[in-house]
């Protein structure tokens, strides 16, 4: 295996019983990468981290970190260091005593200690804080003091399970950008286990959607996002509207379809699997590709080019600010979400108006089984 990447995971399966927690996943992280594992709760996200830990061995597969195998490898012998969610700082010991565990347990001379120790705390912003309990620390501090007793260790892979779990939205928020740059800081590869997307779509170079123990997907953000290969990744990477279409005509990836509710809609196929003329599809429609006007001041339809139209109500404004949402109630009674600019004037749509919405065919996305 090659050192270019510092792990490495060959067809790695685990089985508890009858029940295959993680089947056959395989992926390579190249070296300093902030890597993501984005699934939802029981996909099997955290059983695969167990085993790169060592935590857990794998029933078929195998592990390689910075090209050796580490399948024979105990816990505390592999170059690997994790972050959980409660960080589990000692609270009998202070800041420093914290950081300084790792290097005495190694049996490190005191003047190596001291100085590791000093250097770390520069490195995440925090040089003055070493002598203070834990109980004295914010939120944000504990964070990043528990990387720092792991960064101390240089390992080759730091893993992250769900750190940011346990705080607050706002130091959450920022706790974000924090990672990525203590990420860049310390030039060592991120393993980030988590259920929020939109924590692992801020922080990672590289993204991997985990459902039902398999990897459906691994791309950048913004390759997750624009091209989802199936539909369960369209549906839990972003915020979606979402119908059940027959199809009707296929030309190329161009689908004609017609809803349960009566709406007729050309749409985009995506993936591999060829589109069945009379089959049913799965649609997807990001908000933001829905461009909302007064149906009273709007033109004709244009349906040239695929283009899709319909008309409804709007029945909930969902404020945030400039960029705000509107919940329309479409012609089949369903809830369309579509985003707004909101400029504080008159001509800001409002609960009861009816509107026209209007989107490409190419962003109408469809999945074959």
């Amino acid at each position: 295996m090659s050192a270019e990447y510092d792990l490495e995971c060959l067809d790695v399966s685990k089985n508890f019983g009858s029940v295959r927690a993680v089947q056959e996943v395989s992926f390579k992280i190249p070296k300093g990468s902030f890597f993501s594992i984005l699934g939802p709760s029981g996909c099997g996200k955290t059983t695969l981290m167990r085993m790169i830990a060592g935590f857990e061995d794998p029933s078929q597969g195998d592990i390689h970190i910075k090209g050796k195998s580490v399948l024979n490898t105990a816990p505390n012998k592999r170059n690997v260091k994790m972050v959980f969610q409660h960080l589990a700082l000692f609270p009998m010991m202070n800041v420093f005593e914290n950081i300084a565990y790792g290097l005495r347990c190694r049996g490190e001379a005191s003047a190596e200690v001291n100085r590791k120790v000093h250097d770390v705390l520069e490195r995440i912003a925090l040089p003055d804080v070493g002598k203070r309990e834990i109980h004295q620390l914010s939120g944000g501090q504990k964070q990043r003091i528990a990387i720092a007793r792991c960064m101390v260790l240089d390992p080759d892979v730091l893993l992250l399970d769900e750190p940011l779990g346990a705080l607050d939205l706002k130091l959450r928020e920022a706790m974000k950008i924090e990672l990525k740059l203590l990420q860049h800081q310390f030039d060592t590869t991120f393993i980030y286990i988590t259920h929020d997307q939109s924590e692992a779509l801020v922080m990672s170079d590289n993204v991997a959607i985990m459902n039902d123990g398999r990897f459906e997907q691994v791309g950048t953000p913004q390759e997750l996002y624009h091209d989802p290969h199936t539909a369960f990744v369209a549906g839990f990477v972003g915020d979606n509207n979402h119908w059940t279409g027959k199809v009707e005509a296929v030309s190329g990836d161009r689908v004609d379809l017609v809803t349960g509710t009566g709406l007729t809609m050309a749409g985009h196929l995506r993936g591999t699997s060829p589109a069945a003329q009379g089959g049913g599809l799965p649609l997807y429609v990001r908000p933001e590709f829905i461009t909302p006007r007064k149906a009273k001041d709007d033109a004709p339809a244009d349906t040239s080019d695929g283009q899709n139209s319909l008309t409804g109500k709007i029945d909930s404004l969902l404020f945030n600010g400039a960029n705000s949402r509107i919940l329309v109630r479409g012609p089949g009674q369903e809830l369309i979400e579509a985003d707004v600019v909101l400029t504080g004037g008159t001509d800001d749509l409002k609960p009861g108006d009816a509107v026209r919405l209007s989107w490409p065919a190419e962003q109408t996305m469809c999945f074959a089984a």
